[in-house]
């Protein structure tokens, strides 16, 4: 026996046993695999993972049985045996190679294994191994087997009657079930209907699970339009058909080309894009008050489904005036707390933002939808507006408005309100907090009081400086007279430094009541002013009430009508009435424009009324994109059911009433009068 045939035969139970052990090792893998795609797939799919499963499984064997060659078993006995003296490896070695002490140590290797047994290679079975694999595999098969699958836990298969008129001995549908998924980003469950109309998701998967009796050979779903849904027969006798809803389809189910069964409807719902409101602040516009450091942001967001679980937050601030404004931009994320509805709620740092008296933060949030191509909705900009420093200067209109707004957008019991106001806080503050802000409403009171003393005539306060009187010691200008006018000239003092109240053409028509009533106002206005500028808003209420209650009184006086201002109305010409006469009176006829005429739409119509008509004209129609039809689903199935009984009334009305808000309107004209029949004609002929 050579060497290399000793070799072989202690080699061969080895290599059996690392195949075995390998292939017993993976089978309850592949075998836990295919029960577990069989529960949840069916058939079909368990013998595709099958077949995967024990590729692998034989690739990996042989795999392991390359590994365990004559090279591996040298290595090995040298390992295991001490009486080879690591010497095995001669074995594999050319004889006419070897030198003479490297021969007499082969032939001792060779009689040592000639003595031995081959089962010495081999490795021990791993008992326990296997048993845990084994026995894991065990027990998926069995959760497996007890677990719903790809039939269990749903409804059973809903019975159908009356579904269209079959020939005798014709497949006719007897079960259906239609499953919905819809898609994962909804986050809504999978259901099974009974009935084969639903309205379903954007991009749902739809399934259809149906029986016939007997069995036909190819059914169909045939879906408006003309395209074909195919069905696949399963090991249990039923057929499946699948399809992904990207628009509405009216469909019917055909067991034998060409049958009328009823139309079923799959109404696709769209997805709308989410809606954001702003919860903080209330208002778009804020003030920033004095020593603000942050500002709290909050949008809720809802969706019909679900909303992103992050959005984006745009910022912008804006800083300078006139020609030297400068825009800096920073993006954030921000993390929202729910699902459906969201709260989406920050804080902003102002001076980590670099807001500045006299510049605007403007926050924009950006919510999308969770989508794999989101819907992205901005919310309503939020405004934080930090005034400039009260002792920087104004000019142009923004002072003019700054200065006025208080005269105007105060009254008397605002007034009122603020001085309460500041009593019910003069604990929390200082003494000189307290003396400006009384003294700021005396001032607003102030105003008040000269605005409602203009209505009798008295000076503006305030107003710049008036020159001096003339005198007759005045040094003369270079034109002779003295600075200021004409001393002595009563009508030139009253120009230039007196102030005219009641003009003729524009006089402020007041009656002595009224005026008295004012007069009252304004001096409750003036000791009410007097004690808020001297820090007693408490003595400055009861007159800021009796001015209120008189002004109260004013309002409710007696109106006042005034002399209509202007030239009078021309007489009228009694004598150019009723006579008839249009001369110089021309009309410019308008030109009348043709009516164009749909005649397609009229065929349609036409056809529609029609007995017998087979609706050609109307499909003609609709498809032309002419006709503005709102719910084109309802009017296919409409077409479908007159397509199908034409002798019925009801159906024909209900396609007239969805058909006609698509057709044009007629032009307007003017209808010929009837002649009243018989009696009139005979009374039209007496008369003439």
């Amino acid at each position: 026996m050579t060497a290399e045939v000793l070799l072989a035969r202690w080699v061969r139970p080895a290599r059996r046993r690392a195949v075995g052990v390998a292939v017993l090792g993976a089978m309850p893998a592949v075998i836990a695999a295919g029960v577990i795609a069989w529960r949840m797939a069916g058939w079909g799919v368990a013998a595709a993972v099958l077949a995967i499963g024990l590729a692998m499984l034989g690739w990996w064997a042989g795999r392991v049985r390359s590994l365990h060659g004559m090279g591996w078993a040298a290595r090995r006995l040298d390992g295991r045996r001490d009486d080879m003296e690591d010497s095995a490896g001669l074995l594999l070695c050319d004889p006419a190679a070897l030198g003479p002490l490297q021969r007499l140590q082969r032939a001792r290797v060779e009689a040592r294994l000639a003595s031995g047994t081959p089962a010495d290679l081999c490795d021990r079975w791993p008992v326990q191994r296997l048993a845990i694999g084994w026995g894991v595999a065990a027990a998926v098969v069995a959760v497996a087997l007890m677990w719903p699958g790809a039939d269990r836990g749903r409804p059973a298969l809903a019975r159908v009657t009356g579904e269209g008129v079959a020939a005798p001995g014709a497949p006719r549908l007897i079960g259906q079930r239609l499953r919905v998924i819809p898609p994962g980003y909804t986050g809504l469950a999978a259901r099974d209907l009974r009935a084969l109309d639903a309205r379903v998701p954007e991009e749902s998967h739809v399934a259809w699970t149906l029986r016939f009796a007997p069995q036909p050979a190819r059914p169909v779903l045939s879906v408006d339009g003309g395209r074909v849904i195919a069905l696949v027969r399963d090991g249990e006798g039923d057929w499946r058909g699948a399809v992904r809803l990207f628009r509405s389809i009216l469909y019917r189910v055909q067991p034998v080309a060409g049958t009328r069964a009823p139309l079923h409807r799959l109404e696709m719902v769209a997805d709308r894009p989410p809606r954001v409101r702003m919860l903080t602040p209330a208002e778009p516009l804020v003030v920033a008050r004095a020593g603000q450091r942050r500002w709290a942001l909050v949008w809720e967001a809802s969706d019909d489904h679900r909303v992103a679980p992050f959005a984006e937050l745009l910022l912008t601030v804006v800083a300078g005036d006139g020609e030297q404004v400068s825009v800096r931009e920073r993006r954030m994320r921000v993390a929202g707390a729910g699902g459906r509805v969201r709260r989406f709620a920050v804080s902003l740092d102002l001076a980590g933002l670099g807001l500045s008296p006299g510049s605007d933060l403007i926050a924009r949030l950006v919510v999308a939808d969770t989508r794999p191509d989101p819907q992205r909705v901005r919310a309503p900009a939020a405004i934080l507006r930090w005034p400039a420093a009260g002792g920087e200067a104004m000019g142009g209109l923004e002072a003019v408005t700054r200065r006025v707004m208080p005269a105007y957008f105060r009254s008397q019991r605002q007034i009122i309100f603020d001085a309460e106001q500041l009593l019910r806080e003069r604990r929390r503050l200082a003494s000189a907090a307290f003396l400006a802000r009384s003294d700021a409403i005396g001032v607003d009171q102030r105003l008040l009081r000269l605005r409602y003393g203009q209505f009798l005539g008295e000076e503006a306060e305030g107003g710049p400086h008036r020159p001096a009187l003339p005198t007759a010691d005045a040094e003369p200008d270079e034109h002779g007279h003295a600075e200021g006018g004409a001393f002595g000239e009563a009508g030139d003092v009253t120009a230039e430094y007196g102030h005219s109240h009641d003009h003729a053409e524009a006089a402020t028509l007041i009656d002595p009541d009224t005026k008295a009533l004012l007069k009252q106002a304004l001096g409750r206005m003036w000791q009410s002013e007097l004690h808020l500028r001297q820090g007693e808003p408490a003595r400055a209420l009861p007159e800021a009430y009796a001015a209120l209650r008189i002004i109260k009184q004013v309002q409710q006086a007696t109106r006042i009508f005034l002399a209509r201002v202007g030239p009078q109305l021309p007489p009228v010409d009694l004598a150019r009435r009723m006579t008839g006469k249009r001369d110089g009176a021309t009309g410019a006829a308008l030109p009348l424009a043709a009516v164009g005429r749909d005649g397609l739409a009229e065929a349609a119509w036409d056809d529609i009324g029609e007995s017998p008509g087979n609706l050609a004209a109307l499909d003609r129609w609709l498809r032309s994109g002419r006709a503005r039809v709102r719910e084109p689903l309802k009017v296919r199935a409409a077409i479908d059911a007159v397509r199908r009984e034409p002798g019925c009334a009801r159906c024909r009305e209900t396609l007239r009433a969805l058909v006609w808000p698509a057709l044009p309107r007629p032009a307007a004209r003017i209808g010929r009068r009837g002649d009243g029949g018989l009696v009139g004609r005979r009374y039209l002929e007496a008369i003439r």
